[in-house]
């Protein structure tokens, strides 16, 4: 058998974007191959030849087809050139034809794309000159034939790009916006949405920023069943390789007419494209005329927060919400863009199915929308996230009147309401939207309940439910009956629905009670405290990522950063660190040794638009950095862990060491520099002696516990340092 050809057909290569190959291997097999496995950027299949022109017109998700001609050893430039040599080239084109070698390479023997071209080309035409008297030409943009060569591992596969180019290209676009999609991604976020299942039940199509109108144009097509390679190569054959077969491709060409013809008649107007810009609409218009789509798109000027269900396409049935808003360094990713977004589809599209193409996972979460599903896929080599959303705006549970409480429950929703009256006077002065509302005020209902407002319009709110350890003497049916009956207190009393309450509670295990499995929603919430804005995650982890306790603190800080160099130990999520940074700090350090508490720490000093080098974030071992730092602070905020470990750094036990970090943070304040140590360790000791040798140290605990936390003041101590003079 000849290179690639196995006993059920030959082997060949559909090459694709990464994130798109498990799409294309389902539709080359719906093609007819007969096997296809997704590899990196591609697909294995298997088939004839008839199938690999089949998936030349009619893959949608392919970015090239590749029939192997060779493969060979390759070691050396040398073995690369005898190798390519070696093929029978007359029997592979015309000595009038002109070629073009398109060249992938990696490994250490050779290393330059363009110069293993060149040395296939020179291959090509020193044997079609040795055989026929004749060289072929080269042509770069138009070739006769096209070649592909990838050499890796010592292996080199040459190849026949059957389709001439790239398959994105499907020939009706000739204007773009600035950051243009190529329609195989957009063919990608189209399936990832099911789109040809609700087109097929009635459903429309919108694009809600649509810029030149890849998606809606893409999508018409599609709906339409045009052949993405019919209007790409008008008739005419893609490559003009001996090979290929120029009946069977005819064919192909008679068939696609046949359908396309068949699917415009059918095709009925339900789709839009919006665009706040009118030269984008403009593209789109233009484009949509090429494509023979003049009639079926409503083409709209208007800007994302104007959209209502009164602009949209007129549907049977719910329909799909597409949409690629920007992400990349040509157009600045912006969460507030992608959370108007959010808004205006729940407002506008409650019921449709939404398939958003975003620029990571933390904007597809700046959106609010809730993912069914999250795929990696890439745009060029933009790594993105495209989520699929059915509904956009999952329907409230509806109780049918109020909820019949029992006398539990009732007991707890009473001291509830209670709470909120004695707070309500402190929380409307102080504007508190974050606070504690519940810390086992009654015994037999041990757990915390903590209120989350989020910074929009309406704002929302979320409850964080985290329940204490139970003694080992109360029966597990008990447990769960008071949980049931505190969840209902508390959802009766805030008004909130399920799906807005997060609960993390204790189950009995091996070695004692431990925390039950989170949620994995990667949900993020941005609320307010004071001016700064602050990122949470309620569901993901045993943290929120915003201790509520400290918030005397922060304020503290706040009033106290104006001009200060201010460093942050131990910074995790950087809530003081930001709001020491909108109090007016010269220059901010947080030191952390997780990279996963410093991006979030990034993440909200950029929702405050504040970054840039005056604020340093560095992720280091605390007490090693603090030993080789040689900087000068005026303002430091300190606030360990109870105990810590790490593989990376050693073991840190703050009763055991509180002296050393103290010392060393303390020798790295200002003459007039002021130091906050903090911690939450229940049976703490501080050894006054030893710290009163290098500084002047005061209690503050009582200063900074807030109204919310006045059952458990003991929830953390902190004390104020100067050094001695």
């Amino acid at each position: 058998m000849s290179a690639g050809t196995t006993a059920e057909g030959h082997r060949f290569f559909a090459s694709c974007g990464k994130g798109l190959e498990y799409l294309l291997a389902d539709e080359l097999l719906a093609l007819g191959c007969a096997s296809a496995k997704a590899t990196v950027a591609g697909v294995n299949a298997e088939g004839m030849l008839a199938d690999a022109q089949r998936a030349v017109m009619w893959s949608r998700l392919a970015s090239r087809v590749l029939w192997p001609l060779a493969e060979f050893d390759c070691p050396d430039e040398a073995a690369l050139y005898a190798g390519a040599r070696a093929l029978d080239w007359a029997a592979q084109l015309e000595p009038r034809h002109a070629i073009a070698v398109d060249a992938h390479v990696s490994g250490a023997a050779i290393t330059h794309a363009r110069y293993a071209a060149q040395r296939v080309k020179d291959a090509v035409v020193d044997a079609m000159r040795e055989a026929t008297g004749t060289r072929p030409d080269v042509d770069l943009e138009a070739p006769d034939l096209r070649l592909n060569l990838v050499v890796r591992k010592g292996r080199a596969i040459l190849s026949v790009d059957l389709g001439g180019g790239p398959l994105h290209r499907r020939g009706w676009r000739r204007r773009q916006g600035e950051a243009p999609l190529k329609e195989t991604l957009a063919a990608a976020v189209l399936l990832r949405g099911q789109w040809p299942k609700l087109h097929a039940a009635g459903g429309a199509l919108l694009d809600p920023m649509c810029g030149s109108g890849t998606l809606v144009i893409e999508g018409a097509l599609m709906a339409a069943d045009v052949a993405p390679g019919l209007s790409r190569y008008e008739g005419l054959a893609p490559t003009r390789w001996r090979s290929f077969d120029a009946n069977g491709w005819r064919a192909l060409v008679d068939e696609a007419q046949a359908r396309a013809a068949a699917g415009r008649a059918a095709l009925q107007p339900r789709f839009a494209g919006r665009d706040s810009d009118p030269q984008a609409i403009r593209a789109a218009r233009e484009n949509a005329a090429r494509a023979g789509l003049e009639d079926m798109i409503d083409w709209q000027v208007g800007d994302i927060a104007t959209l209502e269900s009164g602009a949209l396409p007129i549907a049977d049935a719910p329909g799909l919400v597409v949409c690629n808003p920007p992400y990349d360094a040509r157009l600045a990713a912006d969460p507030a863009l992608y959370r108007l977004l959010g808004d205006a589809l729940g407002r506008a599209v409650p019921d449709w199915r939404a398939s958003l193409l975003c620029g990571d996972a933390e904007l597809a979460r700046a959106t609010g929308l809730r993912a069914m599903k999250v795929y990696p896929v890439f745009n060029g080599a933009i790594e993105c996230a495209l989520i699929a959303v059915d509904p956009v705006r999952p329907p409230q549970r509806v109780e049918d009147g109020p909820r019949e409480l029992n006398d539990g429950a009732t007991m707890v929703a009473n001291r509830l309401r209670r709470n909120l009256r004695k707070l309500k006077g402190w929380r409307r002065q102080q504007g508190i939207g974050c606070f504690r509302a519940y810390d086992a005020d009654l015994p037999e209902y041990a757990a915390a309940i903590d209120v989350y407002e989020t910074d929009e319009s309406p704002p929302r709110t979320f409850l964080h439910v985290q329940e204490y350890a139970a003694p080992a003497s109360i029966p597990e049916a008990d447990q769960r009956r008071r949980r049931n009956e505190l969840l209902a207190a508390a959802r009766e009393v805030f008004g909130v629905p399920r799906e807005q309450l997060a609960l993390k509670t204790r189950a009995r295990g091996k070695g004692g009670s431990k925390y039950g499995a989170f949620d994995q929603r990667g949900e993020l919430l941005v609320v307010r405290e004071g001016a700064a804005r602050l990122r949470v995650n309620l569901f993901d982890y045993l943290d929120t990522g915003l201790f509520l306790d400290h918030r005397p603190m922060r304020q503290r800080l706040h009033e106290e950063a104006r001009g200060k160099r201010f460093l942050n130990l131990f910074g995790y999520t950087g809530a003081a660190t930001v709001q020491a940074a909108v109090g007016g700090a010269a220059a901010t350090t947080t030191v952390d040794l997780s990279a996963t508490y410093l991006q979030w720490c990034a993440d909200n000093l950029a929702a405050n638009g504040i970054g840039g080098r005056t604020h340093a974030l560095v992720q280091a071992d605390v007490m090693a950095w603090l030993a080789a730092d040689r900087g000068e602070y005026d303002l430091v905020f300190c606030d360990p862990p109870t105990f810590s470990n790490s593989k990376r750094a050693d073991d840190f036990d703050v009763q055991a060491r509180h002296v050393e970090l103290l010392k060393l943070a303390v020798a790295r304040l200002a003459p007039a520099g002021v130091l906050y140590f903090s911690n939450n360790f229940r049976r703490f000791r501080l050894d006054d002696a030893a710290v009163a040798v290098f500084a002047d140290c005061e209690e503050i605990s009582a200063a900074t516990i807030p109204p919310d936390f006045e059952r458990n003041p003991r929830i953390h101590r902190c004390w104020r340092l100067t050094r001695r003079r």
